[in-house]
C-alpha cells in the first residue's frame, strides 16, 4: 500500500504532487530474485512508481544500473531489458549505467590463507563502480534545482544515507519517501532518523501489475525486445 498522501501543487483544480523518482537498479533486482525469483524481472519501473504513488505528477525517473561481467546471456538480457524500457517510456525514463571492476577476493579472515582454487589460481569477483555516487549525486542536484517537490527512493542501501540528508539541507520542505524492495520491511534507524521521511515496502502487488509486455517493439524502428524465458 502506497504511504498516505499529500499536496502542494494545483492543477485544474486538483490537488497534486510533482515527483522524480531514483531506482537503484541493483538492490531492487537482488531484492526481487531473492524474494521471488525471476518472476518479475520484466518490470516497467516508471509503471512501478506509479503503482507506489498513484496521484503524484511523476516529472522524472531516473534508474540506475551496470551490465554485468562473465556473464554473455546474462548481459544480453539486461541490455534488452534496458532497450525495452527506453522504448516503452521515453524521455521520461533517464538510465544511467555504471561499471564493473574486477576484484580480488581478499584472504581469509580467520586462517590468513589466500582463497585459490585447487589449481593454484585465485579467486576474483566483481565489484559495481559508480552508480550511488551518480544516483546520490543528482537526487541531491534535482533536489536543488526544484525539478520537483517529491523525492522517491528505490533502495534499502544504507550507502545512499548521506545523499538523502543533502536532499533534506538544500531543500528543507522536500518530501522524501523511501520504498523498501522485496525483504526489506523498514528502514534502518539510520534511515529512519532522516527528517520527515516515510519509509514503506514495496509490495507483490506493486510489482506484478507493472510488468512490460511480454513484447515491446520499437514504433519508428520495428525493432522488438521479448521478455527473456528465463524471467517467467
Amino acid at each position: 500500500m502506497a504511504p498516505p498522501y499529500t499536496t502542494q501543487k494545483k492543477t485544474n483544480e486538483v490537488n497534486v504532487t510533482t515527483l522524480a523518482a531514483y531506482i537503484d537498479g541493483f538492490n531492487l533486482y537482488y531484492g526481487m530474485k531473492n524474494k521471488y525469483g525471476r518472476k518479475h524481472m520484466w518490470l516497467d519501473v516508471i509503471e512501478l512508481v506509479r503503482q507506489l504513488r498513484p496521484k503524484d505528477d511523476v516529472k522524472r525517473v531516473r534508474y540506475f544500473s551496470a551490465i554485468v561481467k562473465g556473464e554473455p546471456a546474462a548481459a544480453q538480457n539486461q541490455l534488452d531489458y534496458i532497450e525495452a524500457l527506453k522504448t516503452r517510456n521515453g524521455v521520461l525514463l533517464d538510465v544511467h549505467l555504471g561499471r564493473f571492476k574486477d576484484r580480488t577476493i581478499r584472504d581469509c579472515r580467520r586462517c590468513g590463507q589466500p582463497y585459490t582454487c585447487r589449481c593454484g589460481r585465485t579467486f576474483t569477483s566483481f565489484e559495481e563502480k559508480g552508480t550511488d555516487v551518480a544516483l546520490g549525486a543528482m537526487m541531491v542536484a534535482d533536489a536543488a534545482l526544484g525539478v520537483a517537490d517529491t523525492t522517491l527512493l528505490i533502495s534499502a542501501d544504507t550507502d545512499l544515507i548521506p545523499a538523502l540528508v543533502a536532499v533534506r539541507h538544500v531543500s528543507p520542505q522536500q518530501r522524501i519517501y523511501l520504498a523498501m524492495p522485496p525483504g526489506n520491511t523498514r528502514a534502518s534507524r539510520y534511515q529512519a532518523a532522516i527528517g520527515g521521511l516515510v519509509a514503506f515496502p514495496i509490495a507483490e502487488t506493486a510489482l506484478r501489475r507493472a510488468q512490460l509486455p511480454a513484447i515491446v517493439a520499437h514504433s519508428t524502428t520495428g525493432r522488438s525486445y521479448t521478455r527473456p524465458a528465463k524471467w517467467s
